[in-house]
């Protein structure tokens, strides 16, 4: 028990100690300053810099400005020194009235800290007014025969000062027959009356003046008079009396004009002229007078004007009723005003920022308000709100203060500008509401990296390319505004050898050709493009790109076999007489540097000593016999072959082979130079012969150059043969290897054999004819291979020629 009633006692004492700390913050944000009233325009107040602990100098700076809700401008802030001064005269009756403490309330609002300060000026009283009646004669009628005593109420003299500057009390000038009495009511008010003293005759003294004077308590003190004149009348021994001394009736403001507010009763016991009775206002406000009107016969008081709660809660006043013999008698009618929710609340943005930046944090001050009701009680009772999808929230900061901050980081790529409606609903029946509209603009920063519209792009062209030709195009976007989402293009660096092939627009992302591209040399080209923004700092991304080169016909094929002489003569293929139909011949070898079916080759033969003897493979070049040699075929058989790509358009490349029907090179030989043109009896006779003598005459001179060329040539490679051996030139022994990888071979025939003048045979040993071509062949010659004409044109020389070997492909 003793455990528990320490812990009750422990968390009784936090309570209290954060109540007192809440208490102390509140009172820390209030300034009282208190000035007399008559104060002249720019009287000083106080030194709000000083009392708020803020340095006058940055006031400017800071954003500092004072907020008065509701009233006139009778003060303003001097924001070189921080001193609070009058802008007008400040007469308290004018401002507060009857009101006994009359306090003038503003706001200091530090812009940049978004804090407000409460400010209030007490005015205090001063004695400026001297107490006045209503009427300056007052005229009473009293009956001879009234008895000693009576009592009359005179009227009461207003000073509108309060306290001791206001009325103190009442003086009677000397009268032998009255004396004044002074009372006071409940609430502290002071009412004079004339007590009689003496009786009166009408036929002694019909009339007498007196002079009432009010006195206030100010130094020095100030007085207001006014004249009873007293009338004696003949007897009327029975006054007019109210039901009640106090009248009070309570109605809503919202009353309608032309409603009946109280009906007043009074009986008088007289009869005749003397109980006729005459309802009145004696002690009334002018402001109330014009609300009401009071109907003399009935005593029926109806509302005539509008009444409102939050001008004046209540009315008091003093009616009287009086018989027609002059008595009278007075009560008290108080009228009290009850509120009804007929003010919406009224909302007032004292500081705003009109833009804030996407990346600042939650908490952020956007806006301070202030709200206010004219009502009372719950229907003055606010309630603020901004919609719950916005990222903003309200907080009371003071009294009646509101802030407006950010609930979260704002993002301006998914909002760039809000429109936030604050509404106030108070909680009268029914709620009357208002809102207001703050217009916010969200800053950008730069928090999104460029992104491209493709995770790697893949690009195609077709070689020969123009030079400086775009080629595709780049597309980064981001989200962010202005200078953040500007983005500039580059090659990455470090793809150096593509920046002297390439270059990219940097604004626009368009890629250029700066040489024309080969399909042959490289296919494809792979580097990263970078996109990076202009914010700061700058962010930025890569994507990587490939460009295909892609393959254009632009290459003839080019025949390795049978290559080109550098002499200028042909190759000879030999053909023994019983070679049957499909027997190889040779082999014409060709590559194409292009790819593809640009690359793809077809042979045909394009022209044939012997139409229909030799067949070529389409797509492998090998030539073949076609049928059996006949007699009548000749000994020599030329073949112009073409080789033609696929391409579009097809390029093509042609070689001539010479192909021998012999047995063996020696025969061959002699067959060659037996060969003479057939008699044909249709013919120019003469034409042949003299085409005949030129041409053993050209061969003659050709056989000496060709003879002493051969000597030199002997004499040369004598350091590379052994025994005369030199390889048969212009035909390659190596493997070629095509740029699709196709791998083609040179193969080689090998035949030796030397030749003689006379009557010496040929050594003919046989070389390998078969339909496979052997692959990595050696092969020798003794001399280079001399054509059969070169052998007629030596009429009988002795020298013996070696001939090596003829390769084929």
């Amino acid at each position: 028990m003793p455990t528990t009633k320490c812990l009750k006692d422990c968390k009784r004492g936090a309570v209290f100690c954060m109540l007192f700390a809440s208490i102390c913050r509140a009172i820390s944000r209030q300034i009282h300053y208190s000035i007399p009233e008559e104060t002249e325009k720019g009287s000083l107040v106080g030194n709000i810099a000083k009392d708020l602990g803020l340095d006058a100098k940055d006031l400017s700076d800071r954003g500092i400005h004072l907020v008065s809700q509701g009233r006139s401008e009778y003060f303003a802030l001097n924001y070189k020194n921080g001193y609070l001064y009058t802008t007008k005269r400040i007469d308290r009756e004018e401002i507060c009235g009857w009101q006994e403490t009359c306090i003038l309330n503003a706001e200091v609002i530090v812009g940049d800290s978004m804090k407000v300060y409460g400010v209030e000026v007490e005015i205090m009283d001063i004695n400026d007014h001297a107490p006045t009646f209503q009427l300056e004669t007052l005229i009473i009628n009293i009956s001879e025969n009234t008895a000693l005593g009576s009592r009359f109420p005179l009227y009461e003299a207003q000073d509108p000062d309060l306290g001791n500057n206001s009325v103190q009390g009442y003086k009677l000038s000397n009268s032998s027959h009255f004396s004044l009495v002074v009372e006071t009511s409940v609430k502290g008010k002071q009412y004079a009356k004339l007590v009689l003293e003496r009786p009166l005759d009408r036929e002694e003294l019909a009339s007498q003046n007196l002079i009432l004077t009010a006195y206030d308590g100010g130094h020095p003190a100030k007085t207001g008079t006014t004249q009873v004149h007293v009338v004696v009348l003949d007897a009327n021994d029975n006054a007019p009396i109210f039901s009640q001394r106090i009248y009070e009736v309570s109605w809503r403001e919202d009353i309608p004009i032309g409603t009946t507010v109280i009906r007043l009763k009074a009986t008088d016991l007289d009869e005749g002229i003397n109980k006729q009775m005459k309802f009145s206002f004696h002690k009334i406000a002018a402001e109330t007078s014009h609300l009401f009107h009071l109907d003399s016969d009935s005593g029926e008081i109806t509302l005539v004007g509008n009444v409102d709660f939050e001008e004046t809660p209540f009315h008091e006043m003093e009616v009287q009723v009086q018989d027609g013999g002059g008595l009278l008698d007075s009560a008290t009618l108080m009228i009290i005003i009850t509120d009804v929710n007929d003010n919406a609340p009224e909302l007032a943005i004292t500081s705003v920022i009109h833009s804030v930046a996407e990346d600042s944090p939650a908490g952020t001050s956007v806006a301070l308000l202030n709200v206010q009701d004219k009502d009372s009680a719950e229907n003055a009772e606010v309630t603020c709100t901004v919609p719950d999808n916005l990222p903003f929230l309200l907080t009371k900061s003071y009294d009646s203060y509101y802030s407006l901050v950010t609930s979260r980081t704002l993002d301006r790529e998914q909002v760039a500008a809000y429109n936030i409606t604050v509404t106030a609903v108070d909680s009268g029946t029914p709620p009357l509401s208002s809102s207001t509209v703050i217009a916010l603009k969200i800053l950008d920063t730069n928090d999104n990296p460029p992104s491209f519209q493709e995770t790697v792009y893949t690009v195609y062209i077709l070689e020969n390319n123009p030079r400086g030709a775009s080629i595709f195009s780049l597309k980064a976007d981001d989200p962010d505004w202005g200078e953040n989402s500007r983005i500039t293009y580059s090659v990455g660096e470090e793809d150096i050898k593509v920046s002297s092939d390439l270059s990219i627009n940097s604004e626009t992302g368009t890629v250029y050709a700066l040489r024309s591209f080969d399909y042959e040399e490289f296919r494809q080209i792979s580097f990263l493009v970078k996109a990076q923004d202009g914010g700061s700092p700058s962010l930025s991304s890569s994507i990587s790109v490939t460009l295909f080169i892609l393959d254009q016909n632009d290459n003839t094929p080019e025949i390795l076999y049978p290559s080109v002489p550098i002499d200028g003569s042909t190759g000879v293929e030999l053909a023994p007489h019983s070679s049957e139909p499909g027997y190889l011949v040779t082999k014409v070898v060709a590559v194409d540097a292009d790819s593809g079916q640009n690359a793809w080759l077809s042979y045909q033969l394009l022209k044939a000593t012997e139409p229909g003897l030799f067949s070529i493979g389409l797509h492998t070049g090998e030539i073949r016999t076609a049928r059996f040699f006949l007699d009548k075929d000749a000994l020599k058989q030329s073949l112009v072959v073409l080789v033609k790509d696929n391409g579009q358009p097809p390029l093509s490349a042609s070689v001539t082979v010479t192909v021998v029907l012999a047995d063996s090179i020696p025969e061959s030989l002699s067959d060659i130079s037996s060969i003479s043109a057939p008699a044909d009896p249709q013919s120019d006779l003469t034409f042949y012969l003299v085409v005949a003598v030129a041409f053993v005459s050209c061969l003659f001179f050709t056989f000496l150059l060709v003879l002493l060329a051969l000597r030199l040539h002997r004499w040369r490679n004598s350091q590379l043969c052994d025994s005369g051996s030199v390889t048969f030139t212009g035909v390659p022994v190596s493997q070629f290897m095509g740029i699709d990888g196709v791998q083609a071979f040179l193969h080689s025939y090998c035949h030796d054999f030397s030749l003689t003048t006379g009557k010496s045979n040929f050594g003919f040993p046989k070389g390998n004819l078969s339909n496979t071509l052997p692959s990595q062949q050696p092969c020798e010659m003794k001399d280079p291979f001399l054509l059969a004409e070169d052998i007629n044109s030596s009429h009988g020389d002795s020298a013996t020629t070696q001939v090596s070997c003829v390769c084929q492909m």
